[in-house]
């Protein structure tokens, strides 16, 4: 149940539903019936490009939140419940592909034997965390909960439920090998501010959260559920309070921690360190990076002084919680959506379970769904047409910085080698996952995911002390989203985002540069981000700036942290500008170099005018209109406090940075969005 950056979006699995497809009388890409003309565009662009569609938009009961991503995802949706019901129908033999997913979805939808099985699948976990009786058994059991399900780089998951989380990767400054990272971990709910914050909303959320405890222990017969509840979110807030912050985490030069595997006795006394590394299988490891090297001091100390007891109750709760919403029987999963759904995200409805099945196959058996999905519906002349766009935009990038007047030509050189050695995925990897080794029943749901969850991890164990593949993916094919690896070099562009109205093939230039051109733009800018531009073309954390360079691009990107700063996204709730500085820059400098290639891909020759819009005019509407959102308040605020993503509709003002779309819509000094050209922020 731990939350879900350098991704395009927050995350689509929150719950991001359609809005219906784009106008069919305009421009594709462009809806034209969304605008709201009574709003001028340099007032506010995202109401202008959005706010006729925005009165009428419903959010769905099942969803936390509404807009134009999920018609591209329901798109994936549906073809994958295509996919997974063909592999049921099939003969398939045992260990394909295809009998691993009909297996792992039939025992998912098998309601029945889930009921029956009640705690069952859990009750070798729940023994043994009864069994432990000293400090010692404590860290075994610790470091056997180890799983590879943190990523600090790309933000995908920050926080785990477990003690600490495992990040396999290549050294931060030794890209010649992966090398172990330990990050934060410990809370049941989404980060530490939930714990922290004394406003009304959070202290709510806190009571709330402690009778979700007691409930989930009480269900499963829990001698002294409250008292045992209680001394959990009081354990969980000790943790909250030694956690770093966001913003500290994302701080590449705080994480840079190697740790000898002999010191951890001394640098973080109070786990039998020996005990944890070997239940976790990571004896073997001469070092560690340190993700939050004071957090884990402090969360060794915690092991050493708080209560035995608590620690046995706190890891039967999330044992069993981080297995309820769906493996474990009816009550526990209405009571995980109660909490996780109607409280953190104002849901009232939970998902259909067949939806909710496909995410899971999605999520424990990636591959063998994505190998499928592209061979079924991703054509290779729609592979091809995005790698001229991202060559297209790679080749704008490269034009531009040779045009800062700012930079010098030493740190243009370094700039433009990193640009020359960005390797681009597009659609699919070249190699696949093999789930040959998995044990997939089509009666045990919650062993499936065990199995599957325990596999992961053992493959990027594997991968420690051994060379980095560039080439490798992190997101899988049927993914509506986009990532940039910054240790590799990279970027990803599954093959599910590449559908209209995001990209279409029969499509105006303008819309298609103005949405998925921007998507590109924004990964391919991550590189030089605020985190991206610490880090060379081989992925190694080093400075290759001049301090002149250095000082200007980071007041550019102060004055940017200032600009989104000024955004309300609810009364008193304002976006956190730091936390999101890295998506912004990206989403400033993507969308600039997104103009020029558009402007580049005309070939000299003026651009049409469709329905009376220019293509300047349409460009800048796709994009603010493949941002447009409707969200329900609980589930902004906590994006707002614990994403790196900006909500979508000031993302979309991002356009007021830009000359072009002064020209294009001819906003006027005194109005809101109206900045003068030296208060637009350009870094790239």
């Amino acid at each position: 149940m731990a939350a879900i950056h350098r991704l395009l979006a927050a995350s689509i699995a929150c719950g991001l539903a359609s809005a219906g497809a784009l106008a069919a009388d305009g421009p594709v890409g462009v809806d034209l019936k969304g605008i709201d003309h009574a709003v001028q565009p340099g007032d506010d662009f995202d109401n202008y490009a959005n706010g006729g569609w925005r009165k009428t938009a419903e959010i769905p009961a099942d969803r936390a939140s509404t807009g134009v991503f999920l018609e591209v995802f329901q798109k994936a949706e549906k073809r994958n419940a295509e996919l997974i019901k063909a592999a049921g129908d099939s003969q398939a033999a045992a260990g394909s592909n295809q009998r691993l997913i009909a297996d792992y979805y039939k025992a998912y939808m098998d309601e029945a034997a889930i009921e029956k099985a009640g705690l069952k699948p859990l009750e070798p976990a729940l023994a043994s965390i009864d069994a432990i009786t000293d400090k010692q058994a404590l860290s075994t059991a610790l470091g056997a909960q180890l799983r590879a399900d943190v990523d600090p780089i790309n933000a995908t998951n920050l926080d785990t439920e477990h003690l600490l989380g495992l990040f396999v990767a290549q050294g931060l400054e030794d890209p010649s090998k992966n090398v172990p990272y330990l990050l934060q971990g410990g809370l049941g709910m989404p980060n530490r501010d939930y714990y922290l914050k004394t406003d009304k909303d959070m202290v709510e959320t806190r009571a709330k959260y402690a009778a979700y405890v007691q409930a989930i222990l009480t269900q499963a017969g829990t001698p002294d559920a409250a008292a045992k509840a209680k001394a959990i979110v009081a354990l969980e807030t000790k943790l909250a309070q030694a956690q770093a912050s966001i913003v500290e985490s994302e701080d590449i030069h705080k994480a840079n921690n190697p740790w000898p595997r002999t010191s951890f006795a001394s640098k973080a006394p109070g786990i039998d360190w020996n005990a944890y590394f070997k239940a976790a299988g990571l004896d073997d490891q001469p070092t560690f990076i340190v993700w939050q090297p004071a957090t884990v001091t402090k969360f060794a100390a915690l092991v050493a002084s708080e209560p035995l007891d608590t620690w046995k109750a706190w890891l039967r709760f999330h044992t069993i919680n981080e297995n309820a919403s769906g493996l474990l029987p009816k009550a526990y999963d209405d009571l995980a959506f109660g909490f996780y759904g109607k409280v953190l995200t104002g849901t009232p409805k939970q998902r259909d379970r067949w939806k909710r099945g496909i995410s899971r196959v999605n999520v424990d058996l990636g591959d063998a769904v994505g190998q499928i999905y592209v061979k079924t519906y991703f054509p290779a002349s729609s592979r091809a047409e995005v790698q001229d766009m991202v060559k297209n935009i790679l080749k704008a990038f490269d034009q531009r910085v040779d045009t800062l007047d700012w930079m010098s030509a030493a740190t243009k050189q370094k700039a433009k080698a990193k640009i020359a050695t960005i390797k681009v995925g597009v659609g699919y990897p070249d190699t696949w996952r093999d789930y040959s080794a998995l044990t997939i029943r089509p009666d045990d749901a919650l062993g499936n995911h065990q199995r599957a969850e325990l596999a992961e991890y053992r493959h990027q164990v594997a991968k420690l002390g051994k060379p980095v593949d560039r080439d490798e993916w992190w997101m899988t094919p049927q993914t509506v989203n986009a990532v940039n690896l910054p240790l590799q070099n990279a970027l990803n562009f599954p093959a599910a985002i590449l559908e209209a109205p995001f990209f279409d093939p029969k499509a105006d230039a303008a819309s298609n540069y103005g949405s998925i051109g921007a998507v590109i733009g924004h990964e391919i800018s991550h590189s030089f981000d605020n985190t991206g531009a610490e880090f060379d073309a081989q992925g190694r954390l080093a400075n290759w700036w001049t301090p002149a360079d250095e000082k200007h691009f980071k007041e550019a990107g102060q004055r940017l942290v200032e600009q989104f700063n000024q955004y309300e996204a609810l009364p008193g709730l304002h976006v956190n500008g730091q936390q999101t500085l890295g998506e912004n820059i990206a989403d400033v400098s993507g969308l600039a170099i997104a103009y020029a290639a558009y402007k580049e891909s005309l070939g000299g020759k003026p651009a049409p005018v469709i329905d009376g819009l220019t293509g300047d005019q349409r460009f800048f509407l796709a994009f603010a209109q493949s941002w447009r959102e409707k969200t329900r308040d609980a589930a902004m605020r906590q994006q707002v406090i614990g994403d790196g993503h900006a909500p979508g509709r000031f993302r979309a003002q991002t356009v007021r940075n830009l000359d072009p779309w002064y020209d294009a819509f001819q906003p006027k000094p005194g109005q809101k969005l109206y900045l003068d050209p030296k208060q637009r922020v350009r870094i790239w």
